[in-house]
């Protein structure tokens, strides 16, 4: 089995539509995404763009997507990460892919010296809360935001 994580690529604009029609069919939210191909690839390709992506793929197959931006802490005085998605294909959960994922991610900021890694989960997908609770996530009861910073943050990026 050959996991990669590897930066979305303008030809990639519509497995990453793909996906994100996968995850909200998950979500229960279908009848939110308006969001063509197009409208991905100008964002996520254009010449200025301000959302990034990275696919995981296994045994060259992709399976998988991150879709994140930068933020930032007026506290920290720094830069973070938001992760606005993630899903992985059902049939290949379990077998490190999403991990994988956030690790890159979480790499990132580590390597950039960013402060945080946050993201949502719904409050009803408890096999996702535990999942990234397992990888050293904090709930923030009261926005239900993950978040990963200090030392967690670094064990995530695999730094320690």
């Amino acid at each position: 089995m050959s996991l990669i994580i590897r930066r979305a690529e303008s030809a990639d604009a519509a497995l990453v539509h793909g996906f994100i029609v996968k995850l909200a069919e998950y979500e229960k939210l279908s009848h939110e995404v308006e969001a063509s191909v197009e409208q991905i690839g100008a964002q996520l390709f254009g010449d200025d763009p301000k959302v990034f992506c990275e696919i995981a793929e296994l045994d060259g197959e992709p399976v998988g997507f991150a879709l994140w931006f930068y933020t930032f802490s007026t506290f920290q005085g720094r830069h973070g990460i938001w992760l606005e998605d993630l899903y992985v294909d059902p049939e290949t959960r379990g077998m490190g892919i999403g991990k994988a994922l956030l690790a890159a991610l979480a790499r990132r900021c580590v390597d950039e010296g960013l402060g945080r890694f946050e993201w949502w989960v719904l409050d009803w997908n408890e096999p996702a809360i535990q999942f990234y609770q397992s990888q050293g996530a904090v709930m923030q009861n009261e926005w239900t935001v993950c978040r990963v910073s200090g030392a967690e943050l670094t064990a995530l990026a695999g730094k320690l």
